[in-house]
This record gives C-alpha cells, structure tokens and sequence, in this order.
C-alpha cells in the first residue's frame, strides 16, 4: 500500500493536479480582484467627479466666513445632488460643522482622513466598512477666490461625503458568485486534463517497464514502439538500440559456447576410442610389469595411472557436456537410500575408511535415480578423501518440511583444515583449484561441478562450509519423490552458465 502510494503514477497525477488546482485558483483570484478594482474604481470616479462638480458649483453661492446655517444649508444643497437621495454631506469650517441630515453623527469619518484634508489642497477618499455596509468617505478643501487663505492654502472650509456601495457591493457578491460557478468546472477540467497529461507520460514509462522485465525473462528480441521526438522518444530509441546490442552479444556468447560446447563433447568422444586400446594394452603391461627391470616397471605404472586419469577425465567431461546440452536425464526407482550408500562404499573399498550414521534398512525409501545417487556420494567421499582429513563420516537422515514434504540429508565430513574462506564461494566450479601455483591435482577438477549438476537435476541442492569443529562439511537436500513421480525428467541447461 505504502509502495503504490509513493509510487510514480501517484506523485505524477498530485503534482499535475496541484498545478492545476493553483493555476485555477489564482487565475480566478487574479480575476475577480481586477474586476472588482475595476468596479469600485468605476463607481469612486464617477463619485468624485459629481461630487467636485456639485461643490464648485455651489460654493460661490454662499457668503464667506460662513456660520453654522450656511454650513448646513451648503451640506442639503450637495446632497441633494446624490443619486437615489443616498449623499450624506458633512460641511465644516474651523470647529463648527453642519450636516444634510441634522442628528447625523457621521461616524464614518475618522480623524486621519480630516487630517489629511486639513493638510492637502486635493480630493481625499476611503473605503470603510461601517457596521457591516462598505461605503465610500470623500473628503475636500474648498477655496473662495478673493476669500482669506490660511498660511496652509486653503480657506478652512472642508466638505465631507459619505456615499453607500451597496450596488457595488451586490456586484462585487454577484462577480464571486459568478467566478465560484466558473471555478469548480474549470477546475475539474485542470484536474482531468491533468490525468491524462499524467497518463501520456506514464504510458511509455509502464511499456519500458514491461520491456525491461521481458528482456529479464530472456526475451532480447523485445522491443519499444517509438513515438514522437521528445525525451521518452529517445529513451526509447536507447532502449531499443541497447537490447540490439545486448541481444547480438548474447547470441554471439551463446554461439561461440554451443561451439565450446561440441568442442568439448567431441574431443571427448573421439579420445575414448585410443584410450580405450591404451588402458588394454596398460592391463597387459601391468600383469607383465613384476618380469621387468625396475626403471621399465616404474614407468608402465606412471602409464597406467596417467591413462586412467585421463580416462576418468574424458569421462567427466562427456558427463559435463551432456549436462549442458540438455541432454541428462533422471531415471527414477524406489529404492533404499542407505543400501544404496552403503553399495557405493563398498564397490569403491571404503567401508572400513569411512564412518557411517545411517538409518536402519527399509526406513529411508524414496524415488531417486541410483546411478546419479551414486556419483554425488561417491565424488563427495572421495573429496573428502583426497583434500581433508581421517576420519571421514557419512551422515544420511530424513527431515520433513511442511513446504517441500520428505527430504533426505547426505552430508560428508572430513578432519582436515576445512576450506578457506576465499574457495567456499568457488568449491563446485569447474576446474578451480585454490592454489593457483598447484597445476595438476590428483582428480579431474569436475567431480564437485558433477556432483552440482546431479543434485540440482533431482531438484535439490548442495553447500559448502567448515564445521564448527574442525574440517569441511558438504550437505547434499535431496527431495524424496512419492510413488508415480515422472520417471525421467530431462535436464534444462542453464542459460547464464559460463
């Protein structure tokens, strides 16, 4: 849940969708502002301008010093002059002051804006809010030709209006509610155009994403569809042009290792031939090297050892190439496990170098192919043999595990050094050899990689490690089939196998 919250699809869709919201919602800000700037800016100018025009036309009716019933007949006269009868006038001059409507206590009008009017010789205004109703304060000196002008200049006669803005504000609520109802469809457009920006971006990144898996499953032939010329456009051309490249690399690799592959197999074949006539003709000489002089016995010896080796090499080989042409398969039969370690001890003389723990005969039964059974017990033994320590024990035991059902454990101990910690990662490849300055070793290099290849053909595994104790453990699982398993089961070679 976590991962497909924060996945790219989600922050892709929540960034276009927040610059979407945004740009709408400042877009319908930014609108209804200058519109209501415009408005009110309209309906002030308007006002003003009456206002100034009214006032000078009636100022030089009136005496100069006025009294307090000119200022008041001054103030009825302006208002007179509002629309729909809705002017408020207030006349003022040095403390006295008068208004259209007696008992109005003008309560608009704050001391800084009479301040101001004192100080300037030109038209103050202000929008104030007055128990909940917007109204506009205008404010202006007069000046009498000829008349007395203070040392400020103007005449001490101050002219205030007030003017209530509810048309203007019923316009400015009618424009809110205008761009609200615009808002939310332009809004929800922003929001779907947004998805499907956010689509169109994410569609050629889910195709590379298939693509990259399908190249993974080993399908190199996959390939993007190119569309347009933008970024993703050559993100996918670099795509494509580099599983080209990796696919011709591949096929070259697999190419030259088929060939390596029938090299093997073939020289293989053709040497069993000779070294058939070869090791004959060494059992003869062997009979017949006790008549010999020393030097002659000693080296027919040295030929009949170095000829079995070779024979037990090409033998490995032709079982390593069939592994990697496919060509192994398991011959499966219920069989006792134990007697048939037991056999493979014996036939080889190792019944009295080798320590068993082994369960009783008849207890331990599974399908599994005896021949293969023998080669890993056999090739784990004589590794053990060869490389460790005495005593070397033999361990063989069942386990149930509740996934993979009736296993049984194989695993070979010697009391040697063990096996350092640079080689464990490399005991089962082919022709290793932990001393790189040793270039011959008493085996063929290939009876652990043997051993690899027959437990995983039974579909079971092997490892290597170092007893606590002392020496090396091999440990060899091996899944124990119920009866009328398949009887053969042909060997998949590994793709990835150098």
């Amino acid at each position: 849940m976590l991962r497909a919250l924060g996945g790219l699809r989600v922050r892709l869709v929540v960034a276009f969708t927040l610059v979407a919201v945004v740009a709408t919602v400042t877009t319908g800000a930014l609108t209804f502002r200058e519109a209501r700037t415009g408005i009110l800016q309209q309906s002030q100018d308007a006002v003003i301008e009456d206002f100034r025009h009214r006032v000078n036309t009636l100022v030089a009716n009136y005496r100069f010093p006025p009294d307090e019933s000119d200022l008041g007949s001054l103030a009825a006269d302006v208002a007179r002059g509002g629309r729909s009868g809705q002017w408020r006038v207030l006349a003022a001059y040095r403390g006295a002051s008068a208004t259209s409507d007696p008992g109005d206590a003008f309560e608009e009008l704050s001391p800084a804006m009479r301040e101001a009017v004192r100080s300037r010789r030109a038209t103050v205004f202000q929008r104030v809010s007055h128990d909940g109703r917007a109204a506009l304060v205008v404010g202006m000196p007069v000046t009498f030709a000829g008349a007395y002008v203070t040392e400020r200049g103007a005449s001490g006669l101050e002219i205030y209006l007030t003017v209530p803005q509810r048309e203007e504000q019923g316009y400015v609520d009618a424009l809110v509610t205008a761009i609200e109802r615009a808002t939310v469809p332009a809004l929800a457009l922003a929001v779907l155009i947004a998805l499907l920006a956010a689509r169109g971006v994410l569609r050629p990144v889910r195709a590379l994403r298939r693509a990259t898996r399908s190249i993974a499953e080993g399908r190199l032939d996959t390939r993007l569809r190119v569309q347009g010329t933008d970024e993703l456009a050559d993100l996918s051309r670099t795509f494509n042009e580099t599983a080209a490249a990796l696919e011709g690399s591949v096929a070259e690799l697999r190419r030259m290792e088929a060939g390596a592959r029938r090299f093997a197999a073939d020289v293989s074949h053709e040497l069993r031939t000779p070294l058939a006539a070869m090791s004959a003709v060494t059992d003869v000489l062997d009979e017949d090297a006790a008549g010999l002089d020393e030097d002659t016995a000693t080296a027919v010896r040295l030929i009949s050892e170095e000829t079995t080796k070779l024979a037990g090499l090409v033998d490995d080989l032709m079982e390593i190439s069939r592994f990697d042409a496919g060509a192994a398969a398991l011959h499966l039969d219920e069989i006792d496990l134990a007697e048939s370690v037991q056999r493979t001890l014996a036939s080889r003389g190792w019944l009295d170098t080798v320590e068993t723990s082994l369960p009783e005969p008849g207890t331990l039964r599974g399908r599994v192919d005896p021949r293969r059974l023998d080669v890993v017990v056999a090739n784990l033994v004589a590794n053990a043999l060869r490389h460790g320590a005495p005593p070397v024990r033999l361990h063989l035991h069942e386990v149930d595990d509740p996934r993979a059902g009736r296993q049984a454990v194989v695993s070979v101990r010697d009391a040697g050094d063990g096996i350092p910690d640079s080689v464990l990662p490399h005991v089962f490849d082919r022709f290793y050899k932990s001393d790189s300055a040793r270039t011959r070793s008493e085996g063929s290099g290939l009876g652990l990689a043997i051993t690899t290849e027959n437990v995983r053909l039974h579909g079971g595994t092997v490892r290597a490690a170092n007893h606590p104790d002392g020496g090396a453990v091999f440990t060899v699982v091996l899944p124990l089939r119920p009866d009328g398993a398949q009887d053969a089961v042909p060997h998949t070679a590994k793709e990835d196998r150098p």
